[in-house]
């Protein structure tokens, strides 16, 4: 018969029994809590940086687009590597006035400023002997006007640079009409600068020097010159 003491001392063992299986079960269940705990963070740390380096690419991606979408257009880099030639070629005067061009469209108004002053001195060296007389009255005619305002720009803040070059820009389109081009151009028109407003370009893009950023592509191609 099972005493007191030996019932006490069995139910004493099976408590411990369990009391130490519980220990065991829960010093595991800690062991693999961290293991998991420490291959989360691992995971987690491996997807940062994973997902960091897609972000950099693709903001690499993005800024080398970017790069080639503020970069000049076809037309805009002949304009800007349009050749010297002599002094007194009316290539020369072009060449500076599309440079002009790029500094309205660009908002740039100390580069207006140097490229007017530049525009000025293209313009005076303009030779026109082999031209006929009645061309070399209409060609001088134009050069002091196209000069004038040229000046103008050179001395101008913004507005006004703009202003000066809407009539600069017929005066130019007039010479072309007596000296011919090598290139073609493209004579483009915004509606609404001034009551509409042309200007030439090298490139069918409409890229509006009167508006700048503002409205850039505000215009459209109206003729094709040579």
């Amino acid at each position: 018969m099972i005493t007191v003491l030996e019932l006490a001392e069995a139910y004493q063992f099976d408590f411990n029994h369990i009391l130490i299986n519980t220990q065991k079960t829960m010093k595991n269940l800690k062991v693999t809590t961290a293991i998991l705990a420490i291959a989360l963070i691992g995971f987690t740390a491996m997807s940062c940086k994973d997902g960091k380096k897609e972000v950099s690419n693709d903001e690499m991606h993005s800024e080398m687009n970017h790069d080639n979408s503020d970069g000049h257009h076809d037309g805009e880099e002949k304009e800007m590597a349009m050749s010297d030639d002599q002094n007194g070629s009316s290539e020369n005067i072009l060449k500076d006035y599309f440079n002009l061009k790029n500094a309205l469209v660009a908002d740039d108004e100390s580069k207006g400023k140097e490229l007017g002053a530049i525009l000025v001195k293209s313009l005076g060296n303009l030779d026109v002997s082999k031209y006929t007389d009645d061309q070399k009255s209409e060609l001088n005619d134009i050069i002091v006007d196209a000069t004038e305002h040229a000046e103008h720009i050179s001395e101008s803040p913004m507005e006004h640079q703009r202003e000066h070059f809407k009539i600069l820009s017929k005066d130019v389109t007039d010479m072309v009409a007596i000296t011919g081009t090598e290139n073609t151009l493209y004579e483009q028109f915004c509606p609404m600068y001034d009551k509409g407003s042309a200007w030439l370009s090298m490139s069918k893009d409409v890229k509006n020097p009167y508006y700048g950023s503002k409205m850039l592509t505000c215009g459209k191609v109206q003729k094709e010159i040579n």
